[in-house]
C-alpha cells in the first residue's frame, strides 16, 4: 500500500491533466469562514446526483459547517449538462457555482467572461496549490487567472467480469496488458449466440473510447492535424467488430442508446475500459441487488511503445460564476469542496479527490465492495489529459466525434477520415 500510495502521488504530481477536494493549512477549515455571518443562498448546478453521492455528502457537510449559508443544489441529466450550464450562464443565471463537467470547456468559458478569478480568494485565504498534484495549473488562464479549483479527478483503467474469464479458463487482465493482448483475449472469451452471447469486451460509442488510446503515449493531442497515430486503434476497433465479432456492433450501440453500464452489470460483457468513476456505480448496484457481477479492475492496457501504466484522463473543475452577487459566500463553498475536508468526503464515496494523498487514496481502497487488487491497478505512472484546455478543443473533439462514427458505421476508409480530420481539424484551428 505504501508503494501504490508514493508511486501514485509521484503520478499525480507530474501530471498535467487529470478529471470532484483536503487542505494542509488551518485557514482552509471549515470553521474559518471569511464570507458574511448574514444568512445567504446560493445556487449551486451539478449533473446525476444519485449516482454521485460525494457531491451530496460534501454538500451536507459544508451547510452543517456553514449554518449562515444555503445551497441550492440544481440536479441535470449528464448528457444535459454542459449544454444547459451553457444557457443558464449566456442567459445571466443568477447560479452562483458549478461544476464543470467537460473540462476541456473551461477556456471557452472564460473566453466569455464567465468565469470568475480565484486568485484573489486564493491569495487571502493562503489556499496551498501544490496541495493539488499539479492539477490546478491546469486552470490557469493565459493572463495568470485561476478559474476552477480540482475538486475531483478520474481517470482510465480496465473493469473485468470474473466469470466470464473463469468460464473460458483464461487468466484475469494484467496491469501490464497492452492492446494487443485486449484484442487477442476479447477473442479468446467471446462465446454464445444471440440473446445468450458473451461478448468479449466492449468499445462504448464515444470517440474518445478509441481516440484516448492514441494520446495515451502523451506525445500527441486530439490538437494534433495529423491524426494517423489513431489508426492502429481504429484497425483494432474495427477487427474487433467486425471480423471477431467480440465487441458490441457500434451501430446497434448507437441506435439503442445503450449505456456501458448496463452490458458490464448485467454481465454480458468481459472487458470494459471506461472511468474510475464508474467503481462506485458497479459496487452500489451490487450492494442493492441490481447486479451479480463478479468484477475485477486493472491498469489501462497500453500500447507496444507505451510503458505499463500510462493512462487518460480528466479533472473536474469547481468554478465560481462572475456575474455572481455571492461570490463571496460561493469562494467558501468551493474552498470546502476542494479543501481536505472535502477530499475526504469524495474518497469516503468512492471518488478519486482533487486533493490526492495517503488517506484518501487508501478510503477507496478499503471501501467495502471494492474488489482485491484494486490499489495496485489505480497506481498508475502517467495521466494524460483525454483533451487538453486550449482553443478551438470542444469544436475540434466535436468534429472527431462526427468523422468517429463515419469510420465505426463503415461509411467511409479509415485513411480517408483520419485525412479529413486533419482538413477539418486545421480549418477549426486556422492553421
Amino acid at each position: 500500500m505504501k508503494k501504490l500510495i508514493a508511486l501514485t502521488l509521484s503520478v499525480m504530481m507530474a501530471s498535467t491533466v487529470v478529471a470532484c477536494g483536503k487542505t494542509s493549512s488551518s485557514t482552509q477549515g471549515a470553521g474559518n469562514s471569511s464570507a458574511s455571518s448574514e444568512n445567504v443562498t446560493i445556487k449551486v448546478s451539478t449533473w446525476d446526483l444519485s449516482a454521485n453521492p460525494s457531491v451530496k455528502n460534501v454538500v451536507d457537510a459544508f451547510t452543517k459547517a456553514h449554518p449562515n449559508i444555503k445551497v441550492d443544489l440544481m440536479d441535470i441529466q449528464s448528457a444535459d449538462y454542459t449544454q444547459k450550464l451553457n444557457i443558464m450562464l449566456n442567459g445571466g443565471s443568477d447560479l452562483d457555482a458549478f461544476w464543470i463537467k467537460d473540462a476541456d470547456t473551461t477556456k471557452g468559458l472564460y473566453d466569455k467572461g464567465q468565469l470568475a478569478d480565484l486568485t484573489p480568494y486564493i491569495t487571502k485565504d493562503k489556499v496551498d496549490l501544490k496541495a493539488y498534484n499539479g492539477l490546478a495549473e491546469n486552470f490557469k488562464m493565459p493572463k495568470g487567472e485561476i478559474v476552477g479549483l480540482p475538486a475531483r479527478t478520474d481517470y482510465y483503467v480496465l473493469y473485468y467480469n470474473k466469470d466470464i474469464f473463469d468460464a473460458a479458463k483464461v487468466p484475469y487482465p494484467t496491469n501490464d496488458m497492452t492492446w494487443d493482448d485486449f484484442e487477442a483475449t476479447a477473442k479468446k472469451i467471446t462465446s454464445g449466440q444471440g440473446a445468450d452471447k458473451k461478448y468479449g469486451a466492449l468499445l462504448h460509442t464515444w470517440n474518445a473510447c478509441v481516440q484516448n488510446w492514441g494520446v495515451q503515449d502523451g506525445k500527441h493531442t486530439i490538437l494534433d492535424t495529423d491524426y494517423s497515430f489513431f489508426k492502429p486503434y481504429y484497425e483494432m476497433a474495427l477487427r474487433m467488430q467486425n471480423t471477431d465479432k467480440s465487441i458490441m456492433d457500434y451501430g446497434t450501440l448507437k441506435t439503442g442508446q445503450i449505456h456501458y453500464s448496463s452490458p458490464f452489470l448485467t454481465g454480458k460483457v468481459g472487458m470494459l475500459p471506461m472511468g474510475t468513476w464508474f467503481m462506485t456505480t458497479i459496487a452500489s448496484k451490487i450492494k442493492s441487488g441490481e447486479s451479480k457481477v463478479n468484477w475485477g479492475v486493472a491498469t489501462l492496457p497500453h500500447g507496444k511503445d507505451v510503458p505499463a501504466g500510462y493512462t487518460v484522463g480528466a479533472a473536474t473543475p469547481l468554478s465560481i460564476n462572475k456575474a455572481s452577487k455571492k461570490q463571496a459566500a460561493a469562494w467558501e463553498f468551493v474552498k470546502f469542496a476542494t479543501s481536505d475536508e472535502g477530499a475526504k468526503i469524495y474518497a469516503d464515496a468512492g471518488a478519486i479527490p482533487g486533493r490526492a494523498n495517503a488517506d484518501t487514496l487508501k478510503s477507496i481502497v478499503n471501501m467495502s465492495g471494492m474488489p482485491q487488487g484494486l490499489g495496485d491497478a489505480l497506481a498508475v505512472k502517467k495521466i494524460t489529459p483525454d483533451r487538453p484546455i486550449a482553443d478551438h478543443v470542444a469544436e475540434v473533439n466535436k468534429m472527431l466525434d462526427e468523422e468517429h462514427s463515419l469510420i465505426m458505421l463503415g461509411q467511409k476508409k479509415v485513411d480517408d477520415v483520419l485525412g479529413e480530420m486533419g482538413t477539418r481539424g486545421k480549418q477549426l484551428q486556422g492553421k
